[in-house]
């Protein structure tokens, strides 16, 4: 598995050849990634929750690519109403091929920009013949992340908000890794994109190490080999 890194939490994760963008927000650093959606292809568009920094691209993404499936909450789903949808709520699997992913709580707010309701915001957990990748989406601190590794095994990679403000910020997210995930490995995300979630990165770094956790801050179109 590769995941590249689009900006905040939009990330193009590639499992043999299928390809799954998620939370689309790739233009506004489209000049630092220089990601074009209309000379990629996307097979899955995998959305966490409702807020336009998550779904501001949709649109673009399924106009340049019709036959994609749509990946979210009933709400989300029935907002775009796009042909080829999969409309999980908390608790409910999509395969693909041998890849599971299943939709895990996150503690945050959903709604579009018009203000209309979002359904419950969410993460994933994606279960791999022989690890784990935890894609958090947004989210605070988070008693449910302790249920995860009990659940799907332990969680090799974890991608978490590293921001604050809106999110977890560095110090809480390193506490999550290591008590409640139990994770080795941190990719960090929706972290620099506005002034309220600018941090320091060494500081940020600091906050894991003392932890004995691996953190990556990526840079925007950073490509990570999972």
């Amino acid at each position: 598995m590769k995941i590249r890194f689009l900006g905040q939490n939009c990330f193009l994760i590639n499992y043999k050849d299928h390809l799954i963008l998620t939370d689309p927000f790739y233009n506004m650093q489209k000049d630092q990634s220089g990601f074009d959606i209309n000379a990629q292809k996307i097979d899955y568009v995998l959305i966490t929750h409702a807020h336009q920094d998550h779904v501001a691209d949709v649109e673009e993404v399924l106009k340049a690519h019709p036959e994609a499936t749509l990946i979210g909450q009933p709400e989300i789903c029935g907002h775009f109403n796009h042909k080829n949808q999969v409309d999980l709520n908390l608790g409910g699997s999509y395969n693909i091929e041998d890849l599971r992913i299943t939709m895990v709580t996150a503690t945050h707010t959903s709604s579009f920009s018009d203000g209309s309701y979002g359904g419950v915001p969410a993460g994933y957990v994606f279960q791999l013949p022989n690890k784990n990748l935890y894609l958090a989406g947004d989210t605070g601190l988070n008693k449910d992340m302790e249920l995860l590794t009990p659940i799907f095994g332990e969680i090799s990679t974890a991608i978490l908000p590293v921001g604050g403000h809106y999110t977890l910020d560095a110090e809480l997210a390193s506490y999550c890794a290591k008590n409640l995930i139990k994770t080795p490995k941190v990719i960090g995300c929706h972290f620099d994109t506005f002034p309220p979630i600018e941090i320091n990165h060494e500081e940020a770094k600091a906050s894991f190490s003392k932890n004995n956790i691996e953190l990556i801050l990526p840079e925007i179109g950073q490509e990570i080999q999972f």
